[in-house]
């Protein structure tokens, strides 16, 4: 693990905040000084445009919403301006004079933050500018996966998930506080129900999701085939705060779609969903190993949603609206509970109801 001290860019004899992404290094001692080239959105057609420009040069790139089709990682950026030989890489944030933070990119001599005024006065002068940074040293350190299960009739389960890491900068309180604590609060209204349903629920909790989904992907990996079989389903439980609309990822399973809006329309809630994997949080990698997974998020699609404060100082707890978390956790589980019960056939339990609505794998 690497640990940033402190990392300043300036330029015309002025710093500017910034803050580096997930296992940059340091730049050399004396700084980096080279000519930023302005990439605008960084797409690989401006990438392409500008191929023979980017060599000894840094690249100067912006953030996107990530929760939106047709969004470009800052991995695939990254890379992009590596194969170009660029030797820096500049990421702009959303929000004036506050960087954003940055995970699963490998960053080789590379300096990163968020430049907007910097890119203004570097521009003046003829795109120069000076970057000084300080040592990163490494130490080892070791985090965990925890898991809590809760039986069923039969070895099936469904593995609900979230993760529990989140960047500095801001309290992390869309990615993935609310997640956290939709799971915890789902789990008290299962937990009394589980022992009738076919399947058992597993309780993941992830960490280092933010360093390349690491802790969802050594626990997948780790898993022996007939464990693998044994899990029906994984719901990952990642930024459903944030906007009143959820999404469901479903990672290019088709049936999960049916079922996902038969639950929703019988629990009244207003669902989308979205059927292609996207790479995004814990559940790609058991949509990888072929086991049916799915994420809910709130804001999908919608940049006015504060959702687009994910990643900056700004995530903080006052973002997190009624909505989608309130949906998932909703506390009046006796409505909940009612609404389920008047839909079943006279004579039968919630639990039966329930038991309905299973997935089949």
């Amino acid at each position: 693990m690497v640990r940033r001290q402190g990392l300043a860019l300036a330029a015309r004899r002025r710093d500017g905040p910034c803050h580096p992404l997930v296992r940059t290094i340091a730049t050399p001692p004396g700084g980096l000084t080279a000519q930023v080239v302005d990439l605008g959105r960084g797409t690989p057609e401006e990438f392409e445009a500008h191929a023979t420009d980017l060599s000894g040069r840094i690249a100067l790139v912006r953030h996107e919403l990530m929760f939106v089709a047709g969004t470009i990682h800052r991995r695939r950026k990254y890379l992009a301006a590596l194969e170009a030989g660029a030797v820096g890489f500049l990421i702009a944030g959303p929000l004036p004079g506050r960087p954003v933070a940055g995970s699963s990119v490998s960053m080789v001599n590379v300096a990163v933050g968020q430049p907007r005024a910097l890119r203004r006065s570097a521009a003046a002068d003829s795109g120069v500018m000076p970057a000084a940074g300080m040592p990163a040293p490494f130490y080892p350190a070791s985090t965990r996966t925890l898991l809590f299960d809760l039986p069923g009739r039969t070895e099936e389960c469904i593995v609900v998930s979230a993760h529990v890491d989140g960047h500095d900068g801001g309290e992390s309180a869309m990615d993935n506080a609310s997640g956290l604590a939709s799971l915890l609060a789902a789990t008290r209204a299962l937990a009394p129900l589980v022992k009738d349903f076919r399947r058992g629920v597993r309780l993941a909790f992830f960490s280092v999701e933010e360093w390349a989904l690491t802790g969802s992907a050594q626990y997948v990996q780790g898993l022996a085939q007939a464990e693998r079989q044994r899990i029906a389903l994984n719901v990952n439980l990642d930024s459903v705060g944030g906007s009143p609309n959820l999404a469901a990822l479903s990672s290019g399973f088709p049936g999960l779609e049916p079922f996902l809006l038969r639950v929703a329309e019988m629990s009244g809630i207003p669902l989308r969903t979205v059927r292609p994997l996207m790479q995004n949080s814990d559940h790609a990698n058991f949509a990888l190993a072929g086991i049916p997974a799915l994420r809910l998020v709130a804001g999908f699609d919608d940049p006015g949603a504060n959702l687009r404060y994910v990643l900056t100082p700004a995530d903080t707890r006052d973002k997190v609206c009624r909505g989608g978390a309130e949906a998932i956790r909703h506390p009046d589980l006796g409505h909940r509970r009612r609404r389920l019960q008047r839909r079943a056939p006279k004579g039968r339990s919630l639990a039966h109801n329930v038991r309905q609505l299973e997935y089949r794998r």
